[in-house]
């Protein structure tokens, strides 16, 4: 398959990150991308269109996309070897197993664009408090998670969890293209995202930090509705 001739995309067998930490971590800046420039993840990078994008807007950034679906991943690993884009790696995992990739306080940012908004399964949401305390344990003292989503629901379900956990909310938008907010980087449009804007969905984002927390509470109620 031509995933494996990808020297920027990694693909560890389950054995390899279960219980088990990545050979790269801790050592992506200086191991990989050989500079000491910021790391920015994409969790659920589906084709990588936003890591590949951004890489190309901001080179003095390196930047991650993760997804669990080999042939996602494809696309975004084809354009950036094509384009010889130095500043990209793509990691084929479960999120679940985020914290064998990444050391305490490697990561400066993660963006988290379109994911399964999960109605019926609070837990599996990838911003519920499961999730946040994997990222407490890599995200840098300050660093910012962004989510953009077509989802009302996740994105109320988000501001629920960071208001109820006290988490510093930096920006919450409920229609980014209707309020002029979206500039250059929030403007990078996915597959998904347009397939979005033309059933006529409004995008939403919000920018939060964690804090000094690293367990986090469900809130009271968690948008199932």
């Amino acid at each position: 398959m031509e995933n494996e001739t990808f020297t920027l995309l990694f693909q560890p067998a389950f054995e390899a990150v279960f219980k088990n930490d990545f050979h790269l971590k801790g050592r992506w800046r200086e191991a990989f991308f050989k500079n000491p420039h910021p790391v920015i993840l994409e969790l659920g990078c589906g084709r990588g269109e936003y890591t590949v994008e951004l890489a190309r807007r901001y080179p003095a950034k390196n930047f991650i996309g993760i997804d669990r679906k080999g042939a996602r991943l494809w696309r975004g690993a084809k354009t950036a070897t094509g384009e010889q884009l130095p500043n990209v790696a793509f990691i084929r995992t479960r999120i679940d197993f985020i914290t064998s990739f990444f050391a305490p306080g490697e990561v400066d940012e993660i963006w988290i664009t379109f994911p399964d908004p999960q109605p019926v399964r609070p837990r599996k949401r990838l911003t519920g408090g499961r999730f946040l305390a994997r990222y407490a344990q890599f995200l840098k003292t300050g660093g910012n998670i962004h989510l953009k989503t077509d989802s009302q629901m996740l994105h109320e379900y988000t501001k629920a969890i960071i208001q109820h956990n006290g988490l510093p909310l930096l920006e919450a938008n409920s229609d980014i293209y209707g309020t002029a907010r979206a500039d250059d980087i929030l403007s990078i449009r996915t597959h998904y995202e347009e397939l979005f804007l033309q059933q006529r969905l409004p995008i939403t984002y919000c920018r939060f930090g964690l804090g000094d927390k690293t367990a986090f509470e469900e809130p009271s109620i968690n948008g199932n509705a």
